[in-house]
């Protein structure tokens, strides 16, 4: 496996693999920058068809937080972890307190939360072997629902930047995948008035949202190119595309999954020249981490929702940016916290430094 010549290592500042042969934990965590504090990041359970595919998915999804912490103004860094193997056979008690202990042997400089196939139970494991950990009960918790809702706001600010209307009253939505953060979409978006189309690959889950909202029910392969207003991808990464872009009918993309640009260079630009707005993921998802985020001073769910809300706001200037620039808005948002990572820097005299401690992060909540 190649770790420095991979093209998503760029930038990064540690990758930690992780070994238990007790519990049979396999794991990787990845520290993408420092500058504006500890590196704060979900951990994902997911049953990857490679170890490399496992590093490229861990390098990009911690590059991705570095960006959502410092578009949305908080003193954070970017990391990620992965746990890998198959949740349904791998899941322990004392697997996740092996992985406890590693994140524990980073001192502060890695902070985990919960992600794919993770639970609050899950994480209270992990809180039994470190502090570094955030999103337990008791705390914040699940980060569903605080996710979903800024996306359901980030999709009013793109309805209205994009077709000029204040609410979601029989406005169309496609969104694919309906696991936690999207169940919770739909119900925002059903309350508003919203039509709703959908498609996950539990049946389930869709027949429950068909049954409680009146959603269509719509296949894997067409739910990209429904004809809708607004295509909301909630699943995995990636379904942004050569082969999606084209057959896309929505103006607007605006959705939960992380990593939706295949290529964040090729399709955001291929996106912008076809007149479709997009919203860039690691904006329109940073609810979840505003949430665990302000579980680090003592919970306050009233401040985290206003922040969260903001997200409505800060969209909108990334929207106005691309256009007064003419750029993708991929590359608007990233302008934003590139600058505000780089003035961090300059002040502190270091690039990667970690000058933001947890103390100060909780003075400033």
């Amino acid at each position: 496996m190649s770790v420095f010549s991979n093209s998503s290592f760029k930038g990064h500042e540690q990758v930690v693999f992780c070994h238990d042969e007790e519990t049979d934990l396999k794991a990787i965590i990845a520290i993408h920058d420092t500058t504006l504090g500890p590196a704060l990041g979900g951990c994902r359970f997911w049953n990857y068809a490679s170890d490399e595919e496992a590093l490229h998915d861990v390098l990009r999804l911690s590059r991705g937080m570095t960006y959502k912490a410092a578009v949305t103004g908080l003193h954070l860094g970017g990391g990620k972890a992965v746990i890998l193997g198959d949740p349904n056979q791998l899941k322990s008690e004392s697997l996740f307190r092996a992985f406890g202990r590693f994140v524990d042997s980073l001192g502060g400089r890695y902070i985990t939360a919960e992600d794919v196939n993770m639970s609050v139970e899950d994480i209270g494991y992990i809180g039994e072997e470190t502090s570094h950990v955030t999103g337990v009960a008791g705390g914040s918790g699940d980060p569903s629902p605080i996710t979903a809702l800024g996306v359901f706001v980030g999709i009013k600010s793109a309805v209205k930047y994009k077709l000029n209307k204040d609410n979601l009253q029989g406005i169309k939505v496609a969104v694919q995948g309906i696991g936690h953060v999207g169940s919770y979409l739909c119900q925002y978006l059903n309350e508003e008035g919203a039509e709703l189309f959908v498609h996950d690959i539990n049946q389930k889950r869709v027949d429950d949202v068909v049954k409680k909202y009146g959603a269509k029910s719509v296949s894997g392969d067409k739910i990209h190119s429904a004809d809708v207003d607004v295509y909301a991808p909630c699943a995995l990464g990636a379904t942004l595309n050569d082969n999606t872009i084209p057959e896309i009918k929505a103006p607007i993309i605006a959705g939960a999954a992380n990593n939706q640009l295949q290529d964040e260079t090729v399709h955001g630009n291929q996106l912008k020249e076809r007149g479709i707005l997009y919203a860039p993921d690691y904006v329109i998802n940073a609810g979840g981490l505003i949430n665990v985020y302000h579980e680090l001073k003592g919970y306050n769910a009233i401040k985290a929702r206003k922040q969260t809300e903001n997200i409505y706001n800060t969209l909108l200037r990334i929207f106005e940016e691309a256009d007064r620039e003419n750029i993708s808005t991929h590359q608007a948002s990233a302008r934003m916290a590139e600058k505000r990572i780089l003035e961090t820097a300059s002040q502190s005299g270091s690039v990667s430094g970690g000058k933001v401690t947890l103390d100060r992060i909780r003075m400033s909540i």
